[in-house]
Parts: structure tokens; C-alpha cells; sequence
């Protein structure tokens, strides 16, 4: 069993005070996809993006799916500011 982290702490209590399922919080998920947003795109792009992300999960898209997504694109995306060629 592991322990509690901080990050696990301050998922709960925001989930309690939004009202949503702590389990429904898939805390790897986001946090993989924002870094590869602040790695490949830029910082400030990762929590924007994280919001993006839920707004999408929100509005009915599957959560996995739609991160592996935006990973891709962020992959993509190149450090001229730009995405690349489709070939």
C-alpha cells in the first residue's frame, strides 16, 4: 500500500470542495501530459493545456484517449513555435 503524498492530500480536498470523485482524479494522466506540454511546447502551455483537457473530458471525450492526443501534438509541435510539415 503507499502512502500518502501531499499531491494526494490536495487532490481530495479539491475534489471534495468541487464535489468530484477522488478516483475519477487520474493524477498520472495529467501530470504525464503536462510535462510533455512544458518539455516540447512550452511551460505555460502545460497547465493550459490541462485545462483544455478538461474542459474536452467534460464535455463527454474519453480522458485516455484524448491525452494521448495532445501528447502527440505536442510532440509535433516544433520549437519554432509552429507544427511540423504533414507529410
Amino acid at each position: 500500500m503507499s502512502t500518502p503524498t501531499s499531491l494526494d492530500d490536495w487532490t481530495n480536498l479539491v475534489c471534495a470542495e468541487l464535489g468530484l470523485d477522488p478516483e475519477d482524479a487520474t493524477q498520472k494522466t495529467v501530470l504525464n501530459l503536462a510535462r510533455v506540454v512544458a518539455h516540447t511546447v512550452d511551460r505555460p502551455a502545460a497547465p493550459l493545456t490541462s485545462y483544455l483537457l478538461g474542459l474536452a473530458v467534460g464535455s463527454g471525450q474519453p480522458l485516455a484517449e484524448t491525452a494521448a492526443k495532445l501528447q502527440q501534438l505536442a510532440r509535433g509541435w516544433q520549437a519554432d513555435g509552429g507544427r511540423e510539415p504533414e507529410a
